[in-house]
């Protein structure tokens, strides 16, 4: 299969690299400095998992991809979803799969609503990874799992997916296919919103909410609330939601902070609206009493 990745963040540059080493047919899409130094000297991934390796790795901008993909990753931030649909839709042909890996919940349906014609399907991952230097991504840790998955409505074969599910476990990355990929979705969303909204109001990595605690009881309340915007969802959701997020953030390596955190370290624009604010808009919508969104809420929006 023809993998294209786009957006070679370190979510995507961690795809990217992972299929390469593996002798995967992977091209990705990436942009400034980043896009000249993987053209130049390859695509540097730097793995707990696989090692250091330089990957000569065809990287191309948005607009000049001209090939077609039978698989499409998507792994832009959420506020980017708008600037990448040509794309998708120049290489999608009938066959293709695109799996957005996003943090915001929804962004399968958002992104199929905005190219029609294309079959846009589901995904979410639990990863440490980010851009470490221009053409430099590493991959922080031992957890790396992909969650992948269509709609019911959606009539894509089961046995497309599960293809797709070994060809990416072949390069070492866990995949499991998700028998109700918006189950899935939305408690990824629940665990990376309570992580990075954790560590960016503590200013603190993960190994702080690794141990008893207000940092972690912040944490805690934040995963209960996101639960419970779930339920009133209606979606099937684990009794010990809280108790699954623990053992994820349990399992990161100390040092790690999320992406949103990064940014926002780093002055950049982040996605405190997907992983924040639209959390609370849904959850007040719904009648949810979220006092440790709203405590987190109010710091940034002094």
């Amino acid at each position: 299969m023809n993998y294209l990745v786009v957006g070679t963040g370190g979510v995507g540059g961690s795809i990217a690299g992972f299929l390469a080493l593996a002798g995967k047919n992977v091209a990705c899409i990436a942009r400034g400095k980043h896009l000249k130094t993987i053209r130049r000297q390859g695509l540097h991934l730097k793995s707990d998992l696989k090692g250091e390796h330089t990957l000569p790795l065809p990287a191309f901008t948005a607009e000049e991809y001209t090939g077609q993909a039978d698989v499409i990753f998507v792994c832009v931030k959420g506020y980017s979803i708008d600037s990448i649909t040509d794309v998708i839709r120049r290489a999608s042909h009938p066959g293709t799969l695109v799996i957005p890996i996003l943090n915001v919940y929804g962004t399968g349906p958002r992104i199929g609503r905005l190219t029609p014609g294309v079959t846009v399907i589901d995904g979410c991952i639990y990863i440490v990874g980010f851009v470490s230097g221009e053409g430099e991504v590493s991959q922080m840790g031992r957890v790396f799992r992909m969650v992948i998955g269509a709609r019911p409505d959606q009539g894509v074969a089961p046995c497309r997916i599960e293809a797709i599910a070994e060809d990416v476990r072949e390069a070492g990355i866990k995949v499991d296919v998700s028998d109700d990929i918006n189950r899935d979705t939305f408690i990824k969303w629940s665990f990376i919103s309570a992580m990075a909204c954790t560590g960016a109001y503590y200013d603190i990595p993960m190994g702080e909410v690794q141990h008893e605690g207000e940092v972690r009881d912040t944490f805690i309340g934040l995963s209960r609330e996101s639960g419970e915007i779930g339920r009133r969802l209606g979606i099937p959701l684990p009794a010990d939601l809280v108790e699954n997020n623990l053992r994820i953030i349990d399992r990161l390596d100390p040092h790690s902070t999320a992406s949103l955190q990064k940014d926002i370290a780093r002055g950049h624009q982040s996605e405190l609206q997907g992983q924040l604010f639209d959390l609370i808009e849904l959850g007040e919508r719904l009648g949810v009493d979220l006092p440790t969104y709203h405590r987190v809420a109010a710091k940034f929006r002094s």
